[in-house]
């Protein structure tokens, strides 16, 4: 299970959760909980997950340790530090720049905002894309497993 990596193999993460599954769902229903409900039934029906997203500690944090706790195998946890200013720069990349402000990512960004205990592995900003999901795969045993066929 990783906090921050891209997809992989089972997914379930705050971006297309939030932005598919929730956006026309009322504001008081808790994201965290959909996100673990979709991490557990993947995880019960056999997949690698993956949960992935901006989720910070004080919000995610019980619902990321619940999993961690509960779940059978290995568990692998990882932070991607990327100081704001590289965060804006990476930001004005994606589809949504234009809907989402540097106020609003001011209001959400909180540097090195790491789970209790040493949960997470942290990847510097300098590791490219191929490079940190080459680690993630390497470190997790994903690398060597066969894509499941079902």
């Amino acid at each position: 299970m990783n906090r921050t990596a891209p997809p992989g193999r089972g997914a379930a993460h705050s971006g297309a959760a939030g932005t598919v599954t929730l956006s026309g769902l009322p504001r008081g229903l808790r994201r965290p909980g959909l996100i673990e409900l979709t991490a557990r039934y993947a995880l019960d029906a056999g997949y690698h997950v993956v949960v992935e997203g901006i989720l910070s500690a004080d919000r995610y944090g019980e619902m990321l340790a619940r999993l961690r706790a509960d779940h059978r195998g290995h568990t692998h946890g990882y932070y991607l530090h990327v100081p704001f200013e590289e965060t804006l720069v990476r930001h004005a990349t994606k589809p949504i720049a234009d809907v989402v402000a540097e106020t609003q990512l001011r209001e959400w960004y909180r540097s090195l905002d790491l789970l209790p205990g040493g949960a997470e592995t942290v990847i510097g900003a300098d590791s490219g894309l191929a490079a940190t999901v080459d680690r993630i795969l390497r470190e997790t045993g994903l690398a060597d497993l066969p894509p499941l066929d079902r």
